[in-house]
């Protein structure tokens, strides 16, 4: 039996469903559930995600049995439709979309019209009687498949697209502003002049047979699976390569029939922030890439509810539908013909942060979905958190700030930077620079994806909220304004001339996503309303709508992720008091050497020591800073744990390297510089991170330790005799032999019953380790007969278990991340593998220090088995990392404050998919 390969939909009938994404893509099983659930769909048939693996696995041919399979498919299509394709008088045209299981926006391609010729245009002017109508789509037609098919494309970034280029100059020969505007006569021209161009520069006639046009664009389509955007797309959400994307071969429906005709772009709510309205875009005597294409700015679909009542009242049934349906919000695309309504997609709808939890507590308060479902990482990605706690500008600045230019507001927040025209530009800048970048543009198109990855702003002078600019921006998360037609833009002067200003690459603006303004230089910021709340007290939780609707979810959140804990890295009071307003439970990392750089020539007096009573003597000034440091955190942390690593970096850390520092040393120590240059130098190690640091310093310097937990625990009697509960737990960095922490273990436990007889005063207290060697993870079982409890340093495991410098690796990991494409042996350019699919100094490398962390746990856990484990590197914020702890059964993250509300949403995800599996 052969294998099916093509699925048909069409009338109230499909093939397949909305829940075979992973076979027929996105659009091809949505299209088919629309059909299923009785929405007007044209009839046409999908060609599966396999097809696509299959054409480049064999140097793209197609299987044998797929002709046949499309010829079915497209006859079944005809009979629908009640056309035929390729025929003379009555011939049914089709486009030929992309559409993997995931929404790509922009980054594949497309062709529209697909079945015009001489002979087949006359047909449809004597089907339509519509002359214009007929020679309108066949230029478009000539247009989009000279582009995407015959790729005819510019050959720079200050290049105008060749065709458009053609247009521009018949419209300013005919003293002309709009498409639109353009006679038959004109359109017959302009079809001429495309035709020339195709020949000229490709060197053949443009194709008039249209079954090779059809599969001319099927292969257009597969072979845009592997252009630059979309792998860049995929590598910056992380989705695999081997997917693959489906063909859909669909009837053409116009818009562009005149009056009565129109397409549009909808969401069934506002995906920016989330309100409960109908949302979206259309054009009246349009087609669909018009709208999305963002060149013409388009009217709000509210409008339509007077200029077409009767289909506006349809679509408002179809929002309603669709939503009750799929239970989330839905992005849409529509095209009216001649007055009758057709839907042309329906997707999960890509939204801001802010929109995500509006709409996710909406929906739970409407009893559309459940809490559970509500914090689902497809609904509200734990990232996108960030955007609530980012800063927005202040009213009073604002108010004196210069409003060169307004726009539609499409991606909420406020931003400022230098300008930049170009994207590549923009991404170098930011590369070299740091952030701080405006991307300014006439419009987007999907290769300047990176560019606006890059950038912290984006603004655009055509499009509405519906363009290309717009549905990127808010999936990542930018400041964005589009549509701002005051601004003229100068790409090969690289000036922007608005509201009588004129502005060159490197200027600053101020762009604010909330209200669509645009202000001339640097404006500045205010800390978010969940920040004035929480943090600043300067608002009332009453007062913010925001805030409310993120305490609901955090409730949630702190539900469903049960007994995992999430702490903070904190050093000072006032970032642990941060982290408790954040919901933290407990500080996973003070790292004391912070606590030192405050009273540096303490410290550096002990350095210098000659011998251990210098050394104790220096100690003793440095003890009470400590233990003053320890108290306040305590009393912030209210009875949570509190986490402290002993002196963990190398000790030339604390002196200063260069001649003119060590001669200002030198006078404050009251020593000879030549005093302090021989110490440095006798400090000096080729490869510090791996040497005289961590548990080191404490077994040669153990008065070190001593002064460190005397701190520990003199602060803890203080402030649990004020009535305040502490937990103090006395973590031992980069320990890699059980004797080593055998030592300093009773080190810390002999001072804490010193201290504890000195100041008649007992707390409860652990003393653990930082586990970031490997050798500790193999030998963990050995390690946990000392430790009470376990913490993975994964900044240090990742770069001693890769053998990785994370100082030294930004040379090569962009390549290592993204690879330069290879050539095949016919010449072609084909995506080379990742060498590591994101960085594992910011995502936990599962598979090589992940599995070093597994074997740590279950082997500490085979000696003590209520061993507390848990992880204290950068990686404790980061979601993807957060659900891998949970899952290998730690007990707790520790990440800076702010990442906090990620990490406790990021707990609760993992936790409902533990539970969903079980």
């Amino acid at each position: 039996m052969s294998n099916k390969y093509v699925y048909f939909f069409g009338g109230k009938a499909a093939e397949g469903n909305g829940k075979m994404k992973e076979l027929l893509g996105g659009k091809g099983a949505n299209l088919a559930e629309m059909c299923l659930i009785g929405l007007p769909v044209p009839a046409g048939f999908t060609i599966t995600t396999e097809v696509c693996n299959y054409f480049y696995a064999n140097g793209k041919q197609y299987p044998a049995e797929l002709k046949g399979q499309v010829e079915a498919a497209l006859k079944k299509t005809e009979e629908v439709m009640g056309a035929k394709f390729g025929d003379a008088r009555n011939p049914l045209l089709v486009s030929c979309r992309s559409g993997a299981r995931v929404s790509m926006p922009g980054m594949m391609d497309t062709v529209l019209n697909i079945g015009l010729n001489e002979s087949t245009l006359k047909g449809l002017m004597e089907r339509t009687g519509n002359e214009r109508f007929a020679w309108d789509s066949y230029r478009r037609f000539v247009q989009m498949y000279g582009d995407v098919v015959l790729d005819l494309k510019p050959t720079s970034k200050t290049e105008i697209d060749p065709f458009e280029k053609i247009l521009e100059e018949l419209k300013h020969e005919r003293s002309v502003k709009l498409d639109t505007e353009l006679n038959v006569k004109d359109l017959q021209e302009l079809v001429k002049r495309f035709k020339k161009v195709v020949k000229d520069q490709k060197g053949k006639d443009f194709p008039d047979d249209p079954l090779d046009q059809m599969w001319g664009a099927i292969g257009a389509v597969f072979g845009s699976w592997n252009n630059n955007r979309a792998i860049d797309y995929r590598r910056q959400y992380g989705f695999p390569h081997d997917w693959g994307t489906a063909a859909n071969i669909c009837s053409m429906v116009f818009g562009n029939m005149g009056d009565d005709s129109g397409t549009g772009v909808a969401f069934t709510r506002d995906p920016a922030t989330g309100e409960n309205v109908f949302y979206g875009e259309y054009l009246i005597n349009a087609q669909g890439e018009d709208v999305v294409a963002g060149i013409r700015t388009p009217k709000k679909i509210a409008e339509m509810k007077k200029e077409m009542p009767e289909v506006y009242a349809q679509l408002e049934d179809v929002r309603s539908r669709l939503e009750k349906h799929y239970r989330d919000v839905q992005d849409i695309e529509f095209t009216i013909q001649k007055g009758k309504l057709w839907m042309l997609q329906t997707r999960n709808g890509k939204r801001t942060g802010f929109a995500a939890i509006r709409i996710a507590v909406d929906m739970v308060d409407e009893c559309l979905i459940t809490q559970e479902e509500a914090m689902g990482v497809g609904r509200i990605p734990p990232d996108d958190l960030n955007q609530l706690l980012q800063p927005i500008f202040d009213p009073k600045a604002k108010r004196e700030a210069k409003v060169i230019a307004k726009g539609i507001n499409a991606g909420p927040g406020a931003a400022c930077g230098r300008i930049k025209f170009f994207a590549d530009e923009a991404e170098e800048w930011v590369h070299k620079n740091g952030k701080g970048v405006i991307l300014v543009r006439r419009e987007t198109s999907p290769e300047d994806l990176r560019g606006m990855q890059a950038a912290d702003g984006i603004l655009t002078a055509f499009g509405g909220a519906s363009s290309h600019a717009a549905l990127v921006s808010r999936q990542m998360g930018k400041v964005c304004i589009v549509g701002c037609n005051a601004l003229e833009i100068d790409y090969q002067k690289r000036k922007l001339n608005v509201g009588g200003q004129s502005l060159s690459d490197g200027d600053f603006i101020s762009i604010d996503g909330f209200t669509g303004e645009v202000m001339l230089g640097k404006v500045a910021t205010k800390p978010s309303e969940v920040v004035q709340v929480l943090i600043g007290k300067t608002m009332k939780p009453e007062e913010s709508k925001v805030y409310q609707q993120y305490a609901k979810l955090m409730g949630w959140a702190d539900k469903a992720r049960g007994d995992f804990k999430i702490r903070t890295n904190a050093d000072k009071p006032d970032q642990a008091d941060q982290a408790i307003a954040f919901g933290a439970q407990g500080i996973g990392l003070c790292r004391t050497e912070h606590m030192f750089f405050d009273h540096i020539k303490e410290m550096r007096e002990m350095i210098l020591a000659a011998d251990s009573a210098g050394r104790r003597s220096a100690l003793a000034k440095l003890l009470p800073f400590q233990r003053a440091d320890f108290e306040g955190l305590f009393r912030s942390m209210k009875g949570y744990p509190v986490t402290i690593r002993t002196l963990d970096p190398p000790l030339h850390e604390f002196l200063p390297h260069d001649h003119k520092g060590q001669e200002e040393m030198a006078q404050e120590m009251g020593v000879s510089a030549h005093v302090i240059a021989e110490r440095v130098k006798a400090l000096h190690e080729f490869n510090p991170m791996l040497g005289f640091r961590g548990c080191r310093l404490g077994i040669v310097y153990p008065e070190i330790t001593e002064m460190q937990a005397r701190a520990i625990f003199e602060a803890a009697c203080t402030v649990a005799k004020e009535g305040i509960q502490v937990e103090p737990e006395v973590m031992i960095p980069l320990v890699g032999f059980a004797t080593e922490l055998k030592a300093q273990a009773k080190l810390v436990r002999d001072t804490a019953e010193k201290v504890f007889a000195e100041k008649k005063q007992k707390v409860k207290y652990l003393v653990g380790t930082m586990i970031e060697l490997p050798r500790a993870c193999i030998v963990a079982d050995q390690i946990a007969a000392e430790a009470e409890f376990f913490s993975f340093g994964t900044n240090d495991l990742t770069q001693t278990g890769l053998g990785m410098s994370r100082d030294d690796y930004g040379s090569f990991i962009k390549v290592y991340m993204d690879p330069p494409k290879l050539k095949n042996d016919k010449g072609e350019e084909v995506p080379q593998a990742e060498f590591l699919p994101k960085d594992p100094f910011q995502v936990i490398d599962f598979d090589g220090v992940g599995g070093l962390m597994r074997i740590a746990v279950e082997k500490g856990r085979r000696t003590r088995d209520e061993l507390k484990i848990g992880i204290c590197g950068e990686h404790g914020g980061e979601p993807d990392s957060v659900k891998f702890c949970y899952k290998i059964g730690l007990n707790y993250v520790s990440c800076s404050p702010y990442r906090v509300p990620i990490a406790r949403l990021a707990a609760a995800q993992a936790a409902l998919e533990a539970k969903k599996k079980s």
